[in-house]
């Protein structure tokens, strides 16, 4: 499998396209949660949330725990070189099955597994 095939994840999308493996969201939701800190923008928010123009920043501390979250969200390995979530249905299936992708597979029109349509897997896996 040359270099480029080897990050078509085996439900068949392209992990380099992946906000998670390029690091690109993580890193630009890192900076603005250490940005809003040195703002102190928990005070403003606060502030701001007791008039009736500014009720949605009433919700400011759980868009900060997102952002955290997508901080956390970063996959550098693409799940055939060990990341991604171990418990991928679609990985387990596959390696099982000893197939490079789901769209190999004589079940993949009728898969319960899948998560995308048919069209977007085939074609990542065709482009590549």
């Amino acid at each position: 499998m040359a270099q480029h095939e080897n990050l078509i994840a085996y439900c068949g999308i392209y992990c380099g396209d992946c906000h998670g493996f390029s690091g690109k969201i993580p890193d630009l939701a890192r900076d603005l949660r250490k940005e809003l800190r040195a703002s102190r923008y928990d005070k403003f928010a606060g502030f701001i949330s007791t008039f009736s123009f500014g009720k949605d920043f009433k919700e400011y501390e759980e868009c900060y725990k997102v952002l955290g979250a997508m901080v956390k969200f970063r996959c550098r390995k693409g799940c055939r070189n060990g990341g991604g979530s171990p418990f991928c249905k679609i990985r387990i299936c596959a390696q099982k099955k000893e197939i490079e992708g789901c769209w190999l597979c004589d079940e993949f029109e009728s898969c319960k597994k899948r998560v995308l349509g048919s069209s977007p897997r085939r074609r990542a896996h065709q482009e590549s």
